[in-house]
């Protein structure tokens, strides 16, 4: 082998390297290609409609509160209530300043969640744990008694009801379930763009520092105080896009009850299903919270059996079908069923190869 043959190591590891970005960016490629081609073309108004948007609007508001909970190590109970902030906040914006742009307005929608949020974590400066989430519930039942309680937010409506303003983009009409869709799916992608751009960043190291030593995070030079309110901030931001897009791109109307304690609790466990500290685990937390009261109707339908028939039955049967996978999943597998698919397809490649 002549001295032009001779592969060095860091050339080695330079070649290893471009084909990783190469691979992802084939990757990327293809996720596109199927997010904004394939789905809208072939799926059908039922499945953008009852199952692919609120899977994905659901798998969003986990990415928020992961942000949260896996990457800072923090505790909120109150996600839905911020979800709650964004929808008003976006209703308002679209009825009193209808000449705003509908991109414009989700961003100030998240800034008002954002507010909301640095509000509530101003606690976490002082406590943690228990009482920190103790603390983040009062936002859940201050906000649901503020939206139930003051006409103002929804014009003044009896029944205290926002239904969804026309729904357009630059022109384009958004009412049907493939706009609606294509909106999720186009603000879904810059959500989760910026959920990588956070915890790839300085912030992002820090609230890890922070999430697995605040003492030492703080010894080394880490502003703990200010990166924990830009953690409630950030998180807060992405929910109340969110709670706009699961109010008008998926309900279509809500009320100050519709993001109750029982939504914060959805999201928590698409959270723990899907694994913390991940992005994409928390889609297959939402699918798995949006599919199994399906299935379990399917299955009641088709089983005959009187327990699955009976809808309170069937929803008691969820909490505990949700309860013990979550124990589960603590107990064997901590990470989450991201974690589970992560070493599955290892032991499939080293198969292969």
């Amino acid at each position: 082998m002549s001295a032009s043959d001779t592969i060095f190591p860091g050339e080695a590891r330079l070649d290893i390297g471009q084909r990783r970005v190469a691979l992802r960016l084939a990757l990327l490629a293809a996720a596109l290609l199927v997010t904004f081609g394939a789905v809208p073309a072939f799926a059908s108004d039922y499945w953008l409609s009852s199952i692919i948007i609120p899977a994905l609007v659901m798998g969003l508001a986990g990415i928020g509160l992961n942000l949260l909970m896996g990457f800072a190590g923090l505790v909120s109970i109150g996600s839905a209530a911020f979800m709650s902030v964004g929808a008003f906040a976006t209703y308002n914006l679209l009825l009193r300043a209808p000449g705003l742009p509908l991109p414009v307005v989700l961003v100030l929608a998240g800034l008002f969640a954002a507010a909301a949020g640095t509000l509530f974590g101003l606690p976490a400066l002082r406590i943690k744990g228990f009482y920190l989430g103790a603390s983040t519930l009062g936002a859940q039942f201050f906000f649901e008694w503020l939206f139930t309680n003051y006409a103002w937010f929804s014009n003044d409506s009896q029944s205290l009801t926002i239904s969804a303003p026309r729904l357009e983009l630059f022109g384009a009409d958004l009412q049907s379930a493939t706009g609606r869709y294509l909106l999720v799916a186009a603000v879904g992608v810059a959500l989760i763009a910026l959920a990588f751009a956070v915890t790839r960043s300085r912030i992002g190291r820090d609230w890890a520092a922070i999430r697995d030593m605040e003492t030492a995070a703080a010894v080394i030079g880490v502003p703990v105080a200010r990166r924990k309110l830009q953690a409630y901030a950030v998180s807060s931001f992405v929910l109340g896009i969110v709670g706009a897009l699961w109010a008008f791109a998926y309900l279509g109307t809500a009320d100050g009850h519709t993001f109750n304690l029982d939504k914060s609790f959805q999201i928590l466990f698409i959270v723990l299903i899907g694994g913390t500290a991940t992005i994409f685990g928390n889609f297959l937390g939402a699918a798995f919270i949006v599919l199994t009261p399906i299935l379990l109707d399917r299955l009641g339908g088709t089983s005959g059996l009187g327990l699955l028939s009976d809808p309170g039955a069937a929803a008691n049967l969820q909490h505990i079908i949700f309860g013990a996978i979550i124990v589960w999943l603590l107990v064997k597998e901590p990470d989450g069923l991201s974690a589970l698919l992560r070493r599955a397809t290892q032991a499939l490649a080293r198969r292969a190869a």
